[in-house]
């Protein structure tokens, strides 16, 4: 179809958004910075009603609804050419230029040609790329200054900042001091296997969301000297000559200067769900006008849906309203403001000592650096305990001895195994589409509690469908089961009012079923395309919007709304394509969407008839004085379109009717009365298909799900119910279920408080209203994530404990700061994220436990080893130095990092969440510890003791044992490597005892296999967990009998018989945990008791 073939009066048809949202309070944000309640009651002041603004855009406007030409007006100014811009700039005027960010009148408030005049900009010209050049040296590039850049040093610091690395670092010394070169390299490697393995896992995260920053349009076209241009938007300067047209991304704020059926979509600013129809005209009187309502403005990092304009640039960089938010967020509180010099000093040896220390970081870390000082301080009363054994006589040996003690109670490996565990933790959630940005996420998602989750494109699918039709004879169609909302051949298609398969193909071939999928197929400027043959071009260039790539081959362009009825048509084969290959059809005239009259009709002739067609759809408040129909059947429609509204739908109203071809269709009015009523078509935005499941997960793991959104509250309650956040078994609904924001707002914190729960679904939302839920849900003591995608909604992402922000639609200022990031903007990620959370916690404990299980043994050995003497009165060391070390960073590390990498387990989402204020260190972590721990000391203490005295024959401990061998040191060394196997063989076997807290090694997957070879199957289950054991088995073997380094090194020697004392210890430690894991099971301890009632849980 030919351009000159239509005849176009006034704007596009804008979206069904549109039509039915009217009243959506538009959301906007401007440059505050505070708290995050502070920064949300800035933006909530930009979010008041558009209505302000309407009435002068209304009086700009024609009233015969007439589009402005792109003709461009010309400046009042003398500098309306460019060679008096030149002059104007060529001595560095351009410092002196007005900038409105400043102290010059607000652009919306200033007609176009005294903003030419005052921004030196020729509206024929543009700027010279002269000007240009001295504007852009003068105020800088075109950007947002984003996340800083990563830092090798800064990260660095991190990994050093931390209480178990500093105690490492004292024992290191120490050891150099006393000439213990062997143990002091060790611990020195150690030291740097620590550190090396976070630097390279921070810096990789660091440089991974630095990838997501990608806000600002790459490239814009811009008029210079009289030509067009592309450049980089960064290149982009304060009065440059902007032209936008459909798909581009706003580079900067820009004053419209004219344009044709301009729509902007500004959800990621303002939380608008709706494309906002702009007007260039307009000139407004009040310069706080919310975002929303400056309908002569568009921002940056909007994106336009329909039509085309010219701008000047109002703003660029940090001045623009995004930018101004990004500067917001980024900026930190002082707290030595106001201070004098001495306090300002102490509060900054205060925050640099909790740096040091590390108490400051994620939850975890803070936890950890605790117990490692509690650890130093446990080291140093047990050297104490060391010296005073010895009579206070500090020898080398003494000196040894207590630095051997203060080891054997240190994790060494600790710091390594949580960073590639917490590595491991991050890769496999970007696997499950979640980027994790800060690590307090990783480790914190798993004692969720609460989720305020978002509506549109989270729990939906973001794109429009047409769900239900309804038409005057009673045949009602319903579209179920899709998955891919552009597929026209996705889901089933149900026709109701039908008793059979039969009187359904006849309803659907019938001439009223027809004629309406005729009438939306034609009365529509969307094209949809299966990727096999290119697209076909769109009628006019006005009505085109962006481009939505499906996820397989098809792809649609147009108004979300017209690309749901299109797809409807086509499940029919009435594509518009196909119908205009019937009967030479060609499009008459086109009257598009008008924000007066809520509607759009088309006009049709067909080669062969003296009739033309007028198909109309809108609104139907709008459409129904327009019928000619009977009361009665008004009275149906009306009914039916309630009913339609009251299940979430999106409802407009289709008619058509026959004209003679000598009628003169040049006015709206002629073509849009007498018209016949045709149907309804109910539209939505579907549930994604695995939302449901999803919640249904989320419920069963004992985590409330809420709905949060900008969205109609029947709309929302709809969407809640299909996806199971209500439930019809709630009927009749508390009060507090479901509630408006406005009402919500209204209430005191007191109020709040005093509810029974907090709402479930919550509509109409603002950045306000999210955060005083999340505030309220502290003051419960809820544990909450918040979803968000717009750059309003970057105060509920900092304030909630863990914020996630959409990775596909989001902003880059939601995405800094957000803690996640969901690339597929799915909420059953947002599922995957807390299943892996819970799977690191389990993990963390495990391998923490078997780590403190080996540091309590050794400690209990140790010191009860002093009472063991040699001839000369020097307590003999059950265990070397190096062995300790070995223990704790070879055979331990890997069996630690083993049960880091465990697999969840089948419960995992049966119990309710963790709590995240005990952390790690719950009271059964610290029971089994000690019972384990005790077992495996007591164990090797009498491994020890058979030996060293129960050789016949046996003379005493020697002398001189602990630093070399001797003749005398042969019962020491047997008994010091009998204790060495024990103690390795015991850790073994631990690591797999604590996959699970209370089932039995031989039955602890019930749920996959039973029998005998159940243990087998357990153990081979963690396939880098069985070779840790199967290696750990194995090296101890050559460690025990290489000549000169069992002697020289280990201080040990080989043994014989001394293994039935080995495999006796052994044996009995499995079955010392398997009667103790069988007292918790009986008495309902450890894992089972978390188990309960999710509703408990729910705030």
């Amino acid at each position: 179809m030919g351009k000159s073939d239509s005849v176009r009066h006034g704007a596009n048809l804008d979206s069904a958004e549109t039509v039915a949202e009217q009243d959506e309070p538009p959301t906007g944000s401007s440059g505050f910075h505070g708290t995050p309640q502070e920064q949300a009651a800035a933006i909530e002041k930009q979010q008041q009603s558009t209505k302000r603004a309407a009435a002068a855009a209304d009086a700009a406007s024609s009233s015969s609804h007439q589009t402005p030409t792109l003709s461009r007006p010309q400046a009042s100014s003398p500098a309306t050419s460019s060679s008096s811009t030149f002059a104007s700039v060529s001595n560095g005027a351009v410092e002196h230029l007005p900038r409105y960010a400043d102290n010059g009148p607000a652009a919306h408030c200033v007609p176009i040609s005294e903003l030419a005049a005052l921004y030196q900009t020729d509206l024929e010209e543009g700027l010279s790329a002269a000007e240009a050049a001295l504007r852009y040296g003068s105020h800088g590039a075109n950007k947002i200054q984003g996340a800083k850049g990563v830092s090798l040093w800064e990260v660095f610091l991190r990994q050093i900042s931390n209480s178990l690395t500093i105690v490492l670092l004292i024992v290191m010394v120490l050891s150099f001091c006393i000439d213990d070169y062997i143990e002091g390299g060790v611990i020195t490697a150690v030291i740097v296997l620590n550190i090396v393995v976070g630097l390279i896992q921070d810096y990789k995260a660091e440089k991974t969301i630095q990838s997501l920053y990608a806000l600002s349009a790459p490239t814009c076209k811009v008029v210079r000297n009289g030509q067009i241009e592309t450049i980089k938007a960064e290149m982009l300067v304060k009065g440059d000559l902007v032209m936008i047209s459909v798909g581009d991304v706003i580079p900067a704020d820009l004053r419209l200067v004219s344009g044709i059926n301009l729509s902007v979509d500004e959800a990621l600013l303002t939380g608008e769900s709706v494309p906002i129809s702009k007007h260039p005209e307009a000139v407004l009187d009040e310069p706080d006008v919310p975002l929303g309502d400056r309908l002569n403005m568009v921002y940056s990092a909007a994106t336009v849906t329909r039509g085309r304009a010219t701008g000047i640039v109002a703003s660029t960089g940090m001045d623009t309203e995004v930018g101004k938010i990004a500067g917001m967020l980024r900026r930190k509180k002082d707290e030595t403001a106001g201070k004098s010099f001495t306090a300002r000093t102490l509060i900054r040896a205060k925050n640099g000592a909790r740096r040091i220390l590390g108490l400051e970081g994620t939850p975890l870390q803070v936890k950890l650096s605790k117990f490692a000082l509690l650890l130093f301080g446990l080291a140093l009363l047990l050297v104490i305990i060391v010296f005073s054994a010895s009579g206070w006589r500090v020898g080398n040996q003494v000196l040894i001895y207590g630095i051997c003690v203060g080891v054997a109670v240190i994790p060494e490996s600790l710091i390594a195994v949580l960073t590639i565990t917490m590595a491991v933790g991050s890769k496999a959630m970007a696997k499950g589409n979640v980027i994790v940005r800060k690590m307090s996420a990783l480790e914190a998602v798993g004692g969720v509690t609460n989720i305020c989750s978002d509506k549109t494109g989270t729990l939906t699918q973001g794109r429009m469908i047409t769900r239900k039709v309804w038409l005057p004879d009673g045949t009602t169609a319903l579209v179920e089961n899709t998955t891919d909302s552009h597929d026209p051949t996705s889901g089933t298609v149900t026709v109701a009012e039908v008793t059979n398969e039969k009187e359904a193909a006849e309803a659907i071939q019938s001439s009223p079923f027809n004629s309406f999928v005729e009438s939306i197929a034609l009365c529509n400027n969307s094209t949809v395309s299966d990727g096999k043959a290119s697209e076909s071009e769109s009628e006019s260039v006005t009505t085109a919007t962006a481009t939505l790539a499906s996820p397989v081959s098809w792809s649609a362009v147009g108004e979300p709304t017209e690309i749901a009825l299109q797809i409807f048509a086509m499940r029919f084969g009435k594509g518009k394509p196909d119908l205009l290959l019937q009967d030479g059809r060609r499009l008459v005239s086109e009257f598009p969407f008008d924000s007066s009259c809520k509607l759009m009709s088309v006009v049709y002739e067909t080669k062969n008839s003296n009739l033309r067609w007028v198909y109309t759809k809108g609104a139907v408040e709008t459409v129904m004085p327009l019928l000619q129909d009977s009361d009665s059947l008004k009275q149906r429609i009306a009914a039916k379109a309630d009913e339609l509204a009251s299940e979430g739908l999106r409802v407009l109203c289709v008619a058509s009717k026959a004209v003679e071809a000598g009628v003169d269709l040049s006015e709206r009015p002629q073509v849009e009365s007498g018209l016949r009523f045709l149907g309804l078509a109910g539209l939505y935005d579907p549930p994604r298909n695995e939302t449901r499941e999803a919640v249904q997960k989320c419920l069963k793991a004992g985590i409330s799900v809420h709905m949060v959104t900008g969205d109609h509250i029947k709309t929302a309650t709809a969407i809640a119910y299909e996806v199971g956040i209500l439930d019809h078994s709630m009927d009749p609904l508390p009060h507090h279920a479901v509630m408006a924001a406005a009402r919500f707002d209204a209430l005191s914190n007191e109020e709040v408080d005093r509810l029974e729960k907090l709402p479930i679904v919550l509509a109409r939302c603002s950045p306000l209203t999210k955060v005083r839920m999340l505030e309220a849900m502290h003051r419960r003591r809820a544990f909450c994530v918040m979803t968000g995608d717009g750059v309003n909604d970057s105060p509920a992402l900092k304030k909630a404990d863990v914020g996630i922000a959409m990775g596909d639609r989001g902003s880059d200022v939601a995405k800094e700061a957000a803690d996640m990031v969901l690339t597929d903007d799915n909420f059953a990620s947002i599922v995957t994220a807390i299943q892996e959370g819970r799977r690191l916690f389990d993990n963390i404990q495990k391998f923490l436990l078997h780590l403190l299980i080996s540091n309590i043994a050794q400690v209990i050995l140790l010191l009860i080893g002093l009472s063991f003497k040699d001839k000369t009165g020097v307590s003999i060391f059950p265990l070397s130095p190096i062995e300790i070390l070995w223990v704790n960073l070879i055979t331990s590390s890997f069996l630690a990092l083993g049960l880091g990498i465990e697999e969840m387990q089948p419960d995992i989402l049966s119990r309710p969440p963790h709590d995240v204020r005990i952390g790690v260190f719950t009271w059964d972590l610290i029971r089994d510890k000690m019972v384990y721990g005790t077992l495996m000391g007591a164990l090797c203490l009498a491994a020890f003791s058979s030996v060293a005295y129960g050789l016949p024959g046996a003379n005493g401990l020697g002398h001189g044992c602990n630093d070399s061998y001797n003749e005398t040191c042969g019962v020491v060394f047997r008994a010091r490597a009998t204790t060495y196997a024990t103690l390795t063989f015991l850790l073994l076997v631990t690591a797999w005892e604590v996959k699970h807290f209370t089932r039995s090694l031989f039955n602890m997957n019930p749920e996959l296999w039973h029998g005998p070879t159940a243990v087998f199957r357990t153990v081979m289950r963690n396939r880098f967990l069985f070779w840790a054991v199967a290696a750990g088995f194995l090296f101890t073997f050559p460690v025990i009998y290489i000549p000169v380094i069992n002697r020289m090194v280990f201080k040990h020697e080989a043994i014989t018989w001394e293994w039935g004392v080995v495999m006796a210890c052994v044996v009995v430690y499995i079955a010392l945990v398997e009667s103790w894991k069988a007292i918790k099971r009986r008495l309902g301890m450890g894992l089972q008791a978390k188990t309960g009632d999710p509703a408990q849980l729910q705030v």
